[in-house]
């Protein structure tokens, strides 16, 4: 680890010119184009700090300063649209005439907007646009949200977002996976900056193991993406979006939670540092985290329900303007981490009766090449991405010493893409894009002690083609996707379309119909080990596995209001996926040397459908109000036989009917701000397999409702420096399973609801 601080330090002193004071205004040339200008608040009329202000189609840019004026010099002469925006306000556009010794005085006055209609997201059809006029619904998690429900990593803000629910699958390791609209983890694509470098193994653990430093915002696609981003984008798609360095500032803060009945501490440290030169051309943004939690043992038998961890993760996104209309964008990620759950922690693993060890080393990043003409019709992106996992693991029961493994796991991507905008294609202006990719994961899986030695290579050929006829008031999209991947004998096709409608300029109404698969590979259960009565459960794939393909529909109405002060935002979404040859797990019995098989094989069917309501009511920076709630139903098309001696199971397990999330705030005065938030989850059955009990059974859950609240407070400090203090309660009426198994007979996997009791927490953050 000391190598890669090192490394970050090098960087910073690298930058250290540009966190020098911002310099006086110079003096203007006379044959330079110039604008010059200020940001005011609509309604306070007080000038707003930090706002980017850039000119469309470029990539030059800057931010208004500490007293909200701006300043960009040495312009190309044309004709521009100069575009200044910032999270939580309008955007607002003029155009403007640059000539060669001309200053133009541009000031704007922008509203507060807190539905974020104009927020850019990339997920809907791989391309920049604002969220009012994309061709699918695409929600976004802010870097607020994580803020102010105490969510330190990406796995704790999921949950407050329409459809989306995350749970933890075992008690020793705490492996967690997120459901969208009621289907498995490995149902969802994740991405990091667009790219899917997620793979079996670093989906195991990955959704704790992002922390919320590295985080500019989450996008969360509902339905089948497999046209867009490929394999696996069944359910949907989160994109993971990392900060890019806008100016000069820094962060550091430190949180301590104590967990349960037993106080068990829980502290995090995160630091950030974003630095950018004097003329905006290049900019560094580095971020940190240590997290060290203790072992929780809610029912005190001396087996943890939540596993001790110790992660620390460092990194920087940093890019480079190589010219007006070209930019080079480059991140990198070091993430370890080490988990322990079991009994005896403080024993070597395999003295212990269960004990389950985890040690990853994981390094990846990307690369991207942007470039563009004049005109803004024709862009281009080259990029590459990967990321290599490391695992030392240990899986076992009964104090064996066999029970170490080494898992590797090297994972990369590349690709092109291209884009041209269209003045008018037949009837409407249209933007067309096509792209290439090609995948390579290299998994080596080796548990020495269970003669489980797993070694796959995934190749996947890409190419996409997608045309989007859009304006104002409609949005037409067509698309397909080729895959040509290795474990499957032919081309997958992918297609997708979508049909956006606006009768007003806020009113959205959306059909879309996608595409998805899944290839018959391994997956991150499958690298998984359960310690269940005494001995350990593995998955194993049929040799006959095929891929299982899904069709997603939807249709949606989003409505947005102003009235006054006030801002509303009502949406209303209906969908239904068709699962064929769906994966599903059975229990085959027992190897020779006494370890439960279970094999995924090809089921007969499924279907999912439900409906989505979600709704925001806000009052200015005053107060905010923002509510989900998903109806749902999930199904096989036949019974499917998953234990020896229970019986056929026709729903699917982990599926709520209902389930949902709130969060508010109220700011009475500027300085002082109150969260409350909260989830919902409706009763589900679930499996509990034998061992503390004496056959296999299906459990139905009770329902759970989780609230949590948090006070912060902001002491002005100096200058533009500001000192934070926080505290709150999660799980405020301890809505927590106490049913677990004891001892260690226990099923490991019989674990659901809230993934913490009630908890209590403190901290302070420092900004400038």
């Amino acid at each position: 680890m000391k190598k890669y601080m090192l490394l970050l330090l090098s960087l910073c002193y690298a930058f250290m010119p540009a966190m020098a004071n911002e310099p006086e205004m110079p003096v203007l040339s006379k044959s330079d184009a110039n604008i010059i200008g200020h940001v005011l608040d609509k309604n306070t009329k007080e000038h707003l700090s930090y706002i980017t202000v850039v000119l469309k189609g470029t990539t030059i840019g800057t931010v208004t300063d500490a007293t909200g004026h701006y300043f960009l010099k040495n312009l190309p002469e044309g004709i521009f649209t100069l575009e200044v925006a910032a999270v939580g306000y309008k955007t607002a556009r003029r155009e403007v005439t640059l000539k060669k010794g001309k200053t133009l005085e541009e000031d704007f006055e922008i509203e507060e907007d807190a539905v974020a209609l104009d927020g850019v997201v990339i997920s809907a059809n791989r391309n920049e646009t604002t969220r009012r006029t994309a061709p699918t619904l695409v929600n976004v998690i802010e870097l607020k949200m994580f803020e102010m429900t105490n969510s330190t990593n990406l796995s704790q803000g999921l949950n407050f977002q329409p459809g989306v629910r995350v749970e933890t699958n075992c008690q020793n390791c705490g492996f967690q996976q997120v459901r969208i609209n009621g289907l498995d983890g490995p149902y969802t694509q994740i991405l990091l900056d667009s790219r899917p470098i997620f793979s079996a193994l670093s989906g195991v653990y990955g959704l704790e193991q992002i922390p919320a430093s590295m985080i500019e915002r989450v996008e969360v696609m509902r339905g089948g993406g497999s046209a867009l981003f490929g394999s696996s984008a069944i359910a949907g798609t989160i994109n993971i979006i990392t900060k890019e360095p806008i100016r000069n500032s820094g962060q550091l803060s430190h949180t301590i939670s104590f967990i349960g009945r037993n106080g068990k501490p829980d502290r995090n440290t995160a630091l950030n540092a974003s630095l950018v030169t004097d003329d905006h051309k290049a900019g560094l943004y580095i971020f940190g985290q240590n997290r060290h939690c203790d072992g929780y043992d809610h029912d005190r038998d001396g087996y943890t329900e939540l596993p001790k961890l110790k992660n620390q993760t460092l990194g920087f996104r940093s890019y480079l303007k190589t010219g007006t209309y070209s930019k080079l964008t480059f991140e990198y990620h070091h993430i370890e981490e080490f988990r322990r759950g079991g009994d005896m922690p403080d024993r070597p693993p395999h003295e212990a009766n269960i004990a389950e060890q985890l040690e990853h080393a994981i390094d990846g990043g990307g690369l991207k090449f942007d470039l563009f003409s004049p005109d803004e019709k024709h862009r281009l992106a080259v990029f590459a991405s990967g990321q290599n996992t490391s695992r030392d693991s240990y899986y076992g029961t009964g104090q064996n010493p066999n029970a170490y493994g080494k898992t590797t796991d090297l994972i990369f991507m590349g690709g092109a893409q291209y884009v041209y905008n269209f003045d008018r294609l037949l009837f409407m202006p249209s933007s067309l894009t096509t792209g290439v990719e090609y995948n390579r994961n290299n998994l080596k899986d080796n548990m020495w002690g269970y003669n489980r030695h797993t070694h796959q290579i995934v190749n996947i050929g890409s190419a996409f083609l997608q045309n989007e006829w859009k304006d104002e008031k409609w949005g037409i999209l067509v698309g397909a996707r080729l895959d040509k991947h290795n474990m499957i004998d032919r081309m997958i096709v992918s297609p997708r379309a979508n049909l956006r409608y606006n009768p007003t300029a806020y009113i959205n109404l959306r059909l879309s119909y996608s595409s998805g698969f899944r290839a018959p590979q391994a997956f991150d259960e499958d690298l998984h080990i359960e310690s269940v009565g005494g001995t350990v459960s593995m998955i194993e794939r049929d040799p006959n596995l095929k891929e299982e393909r899904s069709h997603s529909f939807s249709a949606s109405a989003d409505i947005y209001h102003r009235f006054g002060a006030f801002q509303a935002n009502f949406l209303v979404e209906g969908f239904y996926t068709r699962l064929s040859d769906v994966f599903v797990i059975d229990k085959t019995g027992e190897n020779k040397d006494g370890i439960i098989i279970k094999e995924r094989t090809n089921g007969s069917g499924a279907n999912v459908m439900g409906l989505t309501l979600d709704s925001k009511l806000a009052c200015l920076s005053l107060w905010q109000l923002q509510a989900g709630l998903t109806l749902q139903r999930s199904r096989y098309d036949e019974p499917e036989q998953w234990s020896e001696t229970a019986p056929a199971e026709k729903k699917i397990f982990r599926t709520p009917d209902i389930y949902g999330y709130f969060t508010a705030t109220y700011s009475p005065v500027k300085p002082l701000s109150i969260a409350l938030s909260g989830t919902y989850t409706g009763a589900m059955p679930v499996q509990h397999l034998a061992g503390y009990i004496p056959e296999d059974i299906v459990v139905k859950t009770p329902k759970f409702f989780d609230m949590g609240l948090k006070v912060t407070y902001d002491i002005k400090v100096y200058k533009s420096a500001t000192l934070q203090f926080h505290a709150g309660v999660q799980n405020v009426f301890d809505a927590y399973q106490d049913d677990f198994d004891r001892g260690k007979n226990r099923d490991s996997g019989y674990i659901y609801g809230p993934s913490l009791p009630k908890s209590y927490y403190a901290g302070l953050k420092i900004s400038y």
